[in-house]
């Protein structure tokens, strides 16, 4: 969906294709009364010039002002910079030649409904004389029947270009929209209620982020409540792990160590007694000598 569709006076305008049956069968109406006067050429002529030619030339002159609905139009100070983009597209060539186009099948769709009025008048219970009453009950309708055709087809025209298309056209100039494009009716400062676009919800990852980071602060704050109600010196800090093999032989080589350091007094006290003993026997020997 291109982004300038969601202007609701486009789809209003659009929607006016459901009219143009109605207003074909009152054409039928007015071709049904009383009996041709005029030849048949003359009187698809007529009924085809009060019908084609007004709107032909507001398509191509003044088009048709879209944001107006029945009998009130918006005022053009009140138009945003895309809905003046819009007149922009309205007023282009494309659309004038689209116009005439769609004004041939017309032709022949009127040709047809002459074709088939006999079956109507049954129906149109009025006197001979109001043929051409009756001739211009069918221009009318006619003309009511090409307004809701060509108007619709002028917006799907406009709804076809692309959203590059849009942005790069330049908005209309407000002065010139008054003398530019047929205003029908009362204007007025709005008329339908502004549009409000909702912004897209927030990524799921996102939101998932956020929650992890709370539940974090979550953690922390309940971690320090915790240090702060027991006590610092109740808090354990983390040991590291040391290899139970490693241990035991450090713990062995401190034991051997200790055990080291506690046999060497004996040896040495070992050591001087025996020294003294030898001392003595020395002395003994030389006083035999002496003797």
């Amino acid at each position: 969906m291109r982004s300038f569709w969601s202007d609701p006076y486009l789809w209003i305008h659009l929607a006016g294709l459901a009219a143009v049956p109605i207003f074909l069968e009152l054409c039928l109406l007015g071709f049904a009364v009383g009996d041709p006067v005029l030849p048949v050429w003359l009187e698809l002529f007529l009924v085809s010039a009060i019908g084609i030619v007004p709107i032909l030339w507001m398509q191509w002159q003044r088009p048709f002002y879209i944001f107006s609905l029945v009998a009130v139009a918006l005022k053009p100070e009140r138009l945003t910079d895309d809905q003046r983009r819009l007149l922009t597209l309205f007023k282009s060539q494309r659309n004038q030649i689209l116009a005439g186009v769609v004004s041939i099948p017309l032709i022949f769709v009127l040709h047809q409904v002459y074709q088939i009025a006999p079956i109507a008048t049954p129906v149109a219970h009025f006197p001979t004389e109001w043929r051409f009453l009756g001739l211009m009950l069918a221009g009318v309708a006619f003309l009511a029947a090409n307004l809701f055709t060509q108007v619709p087809v002028s917006v799907l025209g406009v709804m076809l270009h692309s959203d590059a298309v849009f942005a790069a056209t330049d908005p209309y100039p407000l002065e010139q929209i008054g003398s530019s494009f047929s205003l029908v009716g009362i204007k007025v400062a709005q008329i339908l209620p502004p549009i409000v676009l909702e912004t897209p919800p927030a990524p799921v990852v996102a939101s998932s982020v956020t929650v992890v980071e709370t539940s974090t602060q979550e953690l922390e704050t309940s971690n320090q409540e915790l240090i702060d109600t027991i006590g610092p010196e109740l808090v354990k800090t983390e040991e590291p792990v040391v290899d139970l093999a490693y241990a035991k032989e450090v713990n062995h080589s401190e034991t051997s160590i200790q055990t080291s350091k506690q046999n060497l007094p004996e040896s040495d006290s070992e050591t001087s007694s025996n020294g003294n003993s030898t001392s003595s026997e020395v002395s003994s020997e030389e006083d035999v000598w002496d003797l």
